[in-house]
């Protein structure tokens, strides 16, 4: 599926009007981000058909779901999208596998059951009554439902809300595994801050209805301009791989277009995909490789932007390493005195950085 997902809608709501604009990419997870009453479900809900808009135009792979031009409007039942809510609705009088069945009769062309199965570890559970499963068992159900109907979108409409925090890392794997292992694009809804770090590709920000930010993730949260995911402290992601382990200190490389980080290994294997958050706060500069320091990470970059920090005495720095992007927080007076401006070089040292996971 290579046409991305056009998205216009207009739909007033009492308090404030959803007024979107997006081109969003045609596989991997959009996460959509903002304050309760921001537009996210309504948005999920109009794209679903649930929620006409009378001023919108909806094109998923090439396929007109609506268009106010010209009067189209496909029903919900009729558009090839799974919807996954907060509660896993499952039947309660069918057991896994005749939820299962069910999705799949009122598709068209139905997904094979066994890699779904597989994908999401719940070959165990089929014949088990919804009632004897764990809440992360019961999401995992409803995604494997969703996905049964073969569909070209996979709506989440907060998928982990109802779960305590020990079923979220449960199901947070399983995710991950649909997002690298399916080639289908996924509207993803949260207010969390580590589901989008962990798990999206794109990001959409949502602020009273209209749409403050969007783009790639790590271009995103790396952005000066206060476009970073609220509540969240400023800082950049890197997507990286661990080049190597140090079995003496602990620690594993990680490599990434600009440079390379340490940090303690948590059990990774060498060639392994990782994502890399680090925060602006723990980012200083310096005009040489410092020496006799005992900040191991000292990468060469050069600055992209410089823009004020939250407080008048301090100043974020947005740099590039290769084709990377960090963000440091620093005070005004030391950005003054290293003449920090576009296109000088200097040395970021990193303080810490953390495995998203």
């Amino acid at each position: 599926m290579n046409a991305p997902l056009e998205l216009r809608v207009r739909l007033p709501r009492p308090g404030f009007v959803l007024d979107v604009d997006l081109r969003l990419p045609a596989a991997g997870i959009t996460a959509v981000f903002g304050a309760s009453g921001s537009g996210k479900t309504t948005l999920l809900r109009c794209v679903a058909g649930l929620e006409p808009a009378a001023d919108a135009r909806i094109v998923v792979a090439g396929e007109t779901w609506q268009d106010a031009a010209t009067g189209r409007f496909v029903p919900t039942h009729r558009r090839a999208l799974g919807y996954v809510f907060q509660e896993a609705s499952l039947f309660d009088h069918l057991d896994v596998r005749g939820n299962l069945a069910f999705a799949r009769k009122r598709s068209a062309a139905p997904t094979p059951l066994e890699p779904l199965l597989e994908l999401l570890g719940i070959a165990g559970l089929l014949d088990r009554a919804p009632a004897s499963l764990s809440g992360g068992e019961r999401q995992r159900v409803a995604i494997a439902r969703a996905l049964a109907t073969g569909p070209r979108l996979l709506l989440l409409d907060e998928p982990l809300a109802a779960l305590d925090a020990a079923r979220r890392r449960e199901i947070l794997p399983w995710l991950e595994r649909l997002r690298d292992e399916l080639r289908i694009p996924m509207l993803y809804v949260t207010h969390s801050g580590d589901e989008v770090a962990r798990l999206a590709d794109h990001l959409v920000l949502l602020e009273g209805g209209g749409v403050r930010a969007a783009g790639p993730l790590a271009e995103t949260l790396a952005r000066i301009d206060d476009a970073g995911v609220p509540g969240e402290e400023a800082g950049a992601l890197l997507h990286a791989v661990v080049a190597e382990r140090d079995a003496r200190w602990q620690l594993a490389r990680v490599s990434f277009d600009g440079g390379s980080l340490w940090l303690a290994d948590t059990g990774l294997r060498e060639g392994q995909a990782v994502r890399v958050r680090v925060l602006a706060r723990d980012v200083s500069l310096a005009l040489r490789p410092p020496e006799g320091s005992s900040i191991q990470n000292v990468l060469p970059c050069e600055v992209r932007a410089v823009a004020a920090g939250a407080h008048p005495s301090q100043s974020v720095v947005q740099l590039a390493c290769g084709g990377s992007l960090l963000l440091s927080r620093i005070t005004a007076r030391a950005a003054d005195a290293l003449h920090v401006q576009p296109g000088a070089r200097l040395w970021a040292q990193v303080k810490s950085a953390a495995l998203v996971a």
